[in-house]
């Protein structure tokens, strides 16, 4: 059987735009702009409110495992780009449960910058350690919330999970140190 490739070249090239405008068409754009501000913003707000952090990090006890200074901006950027998606995927969808899934997650936010500003600005390691445990609570909550409304959207939140659970065993690290 012999097959036309300028057939098979059209066909593939309607059904790439065809897949392309059902999802880009989906998308809810101004939504997903403000989720992601949200997002990211709270890392700017975290940023200004230790903006010698990264120095800070260069002259304190670093535990077996630490990762380069470098690297902390552009986890926690990837980290934020992905919570700001997953919230949008909640924020549009049509569960009960939206209001307060999104609620827990604007806590969790706020948990975050406190705990930069506990570790950074105050040097308060242990009470950081502490805090850091309800961060990682609240995430773990956003989580079972957002996976029920939206699996995805609970699954793009498990790497900020696990990196907060990298900081816990830093953060502890660190405060033993100078206990």
């Amino acid at each position: 059987m012999n097959i036309n490739c300028s057939y098979c070249s059209t066909f593939f090239i309607y059904y790439r735009k065809k897949v392309r405008e059902h999802v880009l068409g989906k998308i809810k754009w101004k939504e997903l702009l403000i989720s992601l501000l949200i997002s990211l913003g709270t890392g700017v707000v975290s940023w200004l409110l230790t903006s010698d952090s990264m120095e800070q990090y260069q002259t304190i006890y670093k535990p077996p495992l630490s990762p380069p200074g470098w690297l902390f901006p552009v986890v926690w950027t990837i980290l934020f780009i992905l919570m700001g998606i997953a919230s949008y995927l909640v924020y549009i969808s049509d569960s009960s449960e939206r209001s307060s899934a999104l609620l827990v997650y604007i806590f969790q936010l706020a948990a975050n910058v406190i705990w930069s500003v506990l570790f950074f600005n105050f040097n308060a390691y242990l009470l950081a350690f502490a805090w850091l445990i309800v961060l990682w609570y609240l995430i773990f909550i956003t989580i079972k919330q957002f996976y029920s409304i939206n699996k995805l959207a609970g699954k793009l939140m498990i790497p900020y999970l696990l990196w907060v659970s990298f900081a816990g065993y830093l953060n502890l690290a660190i405060a033993l140190h100078y206990f």
